[in-house]
């Protein structure tokens, strides 16, 4: 596996220096933001000298590009924030393309129209599962054709809230573009350490064969969010059993301050 971080984890928009950072923190590769180069997360364009400002940080550097985020709410109940959405994406498609980056991270999306990740009742209707489903369509036939992969991350607070939402997802859409990036974190809110250790076992023999990329990002066992290794996943049977699945690409992790990122990088280097 290879050990990366978000991007946006360090503060910057000229890419040469945040990603000079990366390394110095301690890591290899990195899910890119294109906020990093100055833009919006989703911008209207990303102008051609943007682009090579990416890839000569990276050549420079020495950090590859894992992925790229291109995330809005795909099942946002307003169809024209949708179609809005999902215009944007396509051009985050298409600079991934260009910088050979490999993945485009999304989001399954909330009901909530305040906030992508917010939790909605209406988020188990069947027509949120279906309006997610058209979006990942076409956002699919966009990835196709440029030859990038699409990631989608289980998250309790989304449409697709489990290892089997997602491999479900994959069998509906029946494309070999889309993966599921395994976040230990996203899998359960509250939970004793056995119980999420169970939890995130299931996850990866049920995701197996479909990760693409997975995060390192903790939590505590009455809900909140925490740093790698400080909350109550059980990291090192976690990377052990992504091991034993046959995984070997990115660890990426994020949720954490830029102080944090040496010791962070430190402890996770040990369990690879």
């Amino acid at each position: 596996m290879r050990l990366g971080i978000f991007a946006k984890t360090f503060p910057g928009t000229e890419p040469a220096a945040v990603l000079t950072t990366v390394r110095q923190a301690g890591y290899e590769t990195t899910q890119f933001n294109l906020a990093c180069a100055g833009l919006p997360s989703m911008p209207d364009a990303v102008p051609a000298n943007a682009v090579a400002s990416i890839r000569i940080a990276a050549q420079s550097s020495g950090i590859s590009l894992a992925a790229l985020s291109g995330t809005y709410n795909m099942a946002h109940p307003d169809k024209a924030v949708r179609d809005d959405g999902l215009r944007r994406l396509a051009v985050v498609i298409e600079a991934a393309a260009a910088l050979d980056i490999p993945l485009v991270t999304l989001c399954t999306g909330s009901r909530s129209a305040a906030d992508q990740w917010a939790y909605h009742p209406d988020n188990a209707d069947p027509a949120a599962w279906s309006d997610m489903a058209a979006e990942m369509a076409k956002a699919l036939a966009l990835a196709e054709e440029a030859g990038v992969d699409l990631g989608i991350e289980p998250e309790q607070a989304n449409v697709v809230t489990s290892a089997k939402d997602a491999t479900r997802l994959i069998a509906e859409m029946g494309s070999k573009h889309l993966k599921i990036v395994l976040d230990p974190a996203n899998l359960f809110e509250h939970a004793t350490p056995d119980e999420a250790r169970a939890i995130i076992a299931s996850a990866i023999d049920e995701a197996a064969g479909h990760i693409a990329m997975a995060h390192a990002k903790d939590r505590h066992g009455d809900g909140r969010f925490a740093t790698a290794g400080q909350g109550i996943v059980d990291f090192p049977d976690f990377v052990a059993r992504l091991k034993a699945a046959g995984f070997d690409g990115s660890l990426v992790t994020h949720g954490l301050s830029a102080d944090e990122a040496p010791g962070i990088a430190a402890f996770l280097r040990g369990l690879l």
